[in-house]
């Protein structure tokens, strides 16, 4: 199981355009710049609490979304089966060049239709 920072930095990355503005600024200030609730607090002069009820709201929402279209459910299988087949062609008795094509058509394979998905750096 991913750790909530993971999570949440997925869905966002798939998700994050349908929250509002607030939303966003707010979860990337604390998913992605590692800010702390009060720093946050401070710069938008709001309470602890104001921001805590918005990031809850703001993931939420974002696990709603993963709930209904299951896209980082879909990125994680694609992910952990390229893997798979990584392991797989690095066992097949080829030269390097046959071994770097077929992996290259492996990343290909596993593109998630909007250019991101063959070259995530984990094969």
């Amino acid at each position: 199981m991913l750790d909530k920072t993971t999570r949440v930095n997925l869905l966002y990355d798939h998700y994050g355009a349908l929250l509002t503005e607030k939303q966003r600024r707010f979860v990337e200030l604390h998913y992605l710049e590692d800010l702390s609730l009060g720093e946050i607090a401070i710069q938008f002069g709001v309470s602890r609490q104001a921001v805590h009820d918005h990031l809850r709201r703001a993931v939420d929402q974002l696990e709603q979304y993963e709930a209904v279209l299951g896209l980082v459910s879909r990125h994680m299988r694609r992910r952990a089966v390229k893997r798979q087949l990584a392991e797989v062609i690095a066992g097949l008795p080829v030269d390097d060049d046959q071994q770097r094509r077929l992996l290259e058509l492996v990343g290909e394979l596993c593109e998630d239709g909007n250019g991101t998905g063959g070259g995530d750096g984990d094969v």
